[in-house]
């Protein structure tokens, strides 16, 4: 016997009726914020551009059109599998159910277990749905540095890194390296780079704050456990539109050789940039270029995310000098990653936590990125609150 539910026909099991009625709510949900006839029309609207012999006559106006096309076409097909697949569960549970036996328990598993993936993956893209900060969608500029712990919290810095790296790499989005600042002993002191997609600002932004490793010191000849600290800052790339103007005449530039692995003329010729900016002491560097121009510009576009930081720091304060900032914020403790004496990496805000550190540490952390979302639209936080 079977039963009529929101998306069709299945076996009659109250917890799936109740669960795909559910599935499919949500999912109607996402439909509707992500409003499909618009992204279709908006998808035409970059082809036609795209299209356009004279595209590539300027190169960034080019890469913007092509790059927001890719996005918006994975956007829609990701969403349409999405629904594809939740209308073809309920026949999965038909044909489970004409099936006898040791057959029939098989299918029936192999049916739950798309079931549950589906649930993941719906929430995965419902998440992306709460996505609606000022800045959220722009791409995102990552500062890492090493805090308290000396050359294992450089080394730690360095796999921090190497995380949202791979992270990054996993989804298919662009890294660009600005500034990589190397420890003598090993590591990184410092490093600045971009990750750029949609609303990769919105996405990462929870990822700011203090980074704590607990593991036996590969750096101690004595193997003894070793506590160290880094520190993540997530900033949205300055568009045209923000006018952060900066005077020249507050400017101080030194150029330098680069320093660090290097091939070629990176390390031979005086192309790395720093900039100091007088009026608010802050000082950006990029080396990464062979370039002195390429990172003078690089290091300009740094300058501007964290004056337009600052900007909206000051300006939030204005509005409410009580307000906590829902524990997001700079110089906070907010995950946890231990490798001795047991396993496990803890986010301390959402409390998700994850058995597998070499897992993590790979990359695998969208489950803490989903997490975290969930629990700043949860907290009533947003970026540019």
């Amino acid at each position: 016997m079977a039963v009529l539910g929101a998306v069709g026909w299945y076996p009659v099991q109250p917890d799936v009726t109740a669960d795909l009625d559910s599935l499919d709510t949500t999912l109607t949900t996402v439909e509707k914020v992500l409003d499909l006839d618009e992204l279709r029309r908006r998808i035409d609207e970059l082809e036609m551009q795209a299209s356009d012999p004279d595209l590539w006559n300027d190169q960034d106006h080019a890469q913007k059109v092509t790059s927001e096309l890719s996005h918006a076409q994975a956007e829609l097909r990701r969403v349409s599998e999405l629904r594809q697949r939740l209308d073809d569960l309920p026949v999965h549970y038909e044909l489970a159910d004409a099936e006898e036996g040791d057959d029939r328990a098989s299918a029936l598993a192999d049916a739950d277990t798309e079931r549950a993936a589906l649930r993941t993956d719906i929430e995965a893209m419902e998440v992306k749905t709460m996505l609606a900060g000022e800045y959220d969608q722009r791409d995102a500029l990552v500062n890492i540095r090493a805090g308290a712990g000396g050359v294992d919290a450089a080394d730690w810095a360095q796999m921090l890194m190497r995380m949202y790296t791979r992270w990054a790499e996993a989804h298919g989005y662009g890294v660009e390296v600005y500034d990589t600042s190397y420890a003598e002993e090993a590591g990184i002191k410092s490093a600045t780079f971009a990750v750029k997609a949609p609303y990769i600002y919105g996405t990462l932004s929870i990822e700011q704050g203090t980074h704590r490793l607990v593991r036996i010191s590969p750096f101690d000849n004595q193997g003894r456990r070793q506590t160290s600290f880094a520190e993540v800052e997530v900033l949205p790339v300055v568009a045209t539109t923000d006018h952060i103007d900066i005077d020249e005449n507050d400017l101080k530039v030194d150029v330098y050789r680069s320093s660090g692995p290097g091939g070629q003329s990176v390390n031979t010729t005086d192309s790395a940039v720093r900039l100091t900016h007088i009026p608010t002491g802050i000082v950006v560097t990029c080396q990464n270029e062979k370039s002195q121009l390429q990172n003078k510009a690089s290091a300009m576009r740094v300058l501007q995310a964290k004056l337009l930081e600052r900007k909206r720091a000051e300006e939030r304060a204005e509005m409410d000098a009580l307000k906590s900032d829902g524990g997001s914020s700079w110089g906070n403790q907010m995950r946890s990653y231990v490798l001795h004496p047991y396993q496990m990496v803890k986010d301390l805000r959402t409390n998700v936590e994850n058995n597998n550190p070499a897992a993590v540490l790979d990359g695998d952390i969208d489950e803490f990125i989903e997490a975290g979302i969930r629990w700043r639209m949860a907290a009533g936080d947003t970026n540019d609150s």
